[in-house]
């Protein structure tokens, strides 16, 4: 992928997440929509730095021929990145809710959970549209 339709993938990614994300958090915390809000777009900011750094690197290691990914390696990389989200969101989650460490664990889990479902979804969607579009293009260049 390109520079270009990697920031257009990474927006897209985290657009579509705060749109089902926010009113979830709020549910789940019954904090306000500001605060979740607030806290949703502090985490997508870290996830967005973290998206563009780890897929390039990703894609270096496993192959930039994503649509031949098994379904062991697109698991592989959203558990992998997951796992960096944990590390690199609890201090902001906590300093936000001001929630006991207990609680923040079982809030990220539940982060977690959601974004890995979604993330596992949303790439392998992205991928099969981006292949079809790839192709297509291809195809109509064909004199």
């Amino acid at each position: 992928m390109s520079v270009k339709e990697r920031l257009f993938h990474m927006v897209l990614f985290e657009a579509i997440a705060l749109l089902l994300f926010i009113p979830l958090a709020m549910l789940a915390t019954g904090e306000g929509a500001g605060a979740m809000a607030g806290l949703s777009i502090g985490l997508s900011l870290i996830a967005m730095l973290m998206n563009f750094l780890y897929n390039w690197g990703f894609d270096i290691v496993f192959g930039h021929e994503r649509i031949k990914r098994t379904v062991k390696i697109r698991i592989l990389h959203t558990v992998g990145f997951e796992a960096a989200m944990i590390i690199s969101s609890f201090p902001l989650i906590m300093y936000v809710l001001d929630k006991d460490f207990l609680t923040v664990l079982l809030l990220d889990i539940g982060g977690v959970a959601f974004f890995l479902v979604y993330a596992f979804i949303f790439n392998w969607v992205y991928d099969v549209v981006r292949h079809r579009m790839v192709t297509q293009q291809k195809a109509s260049q064909i004199p």
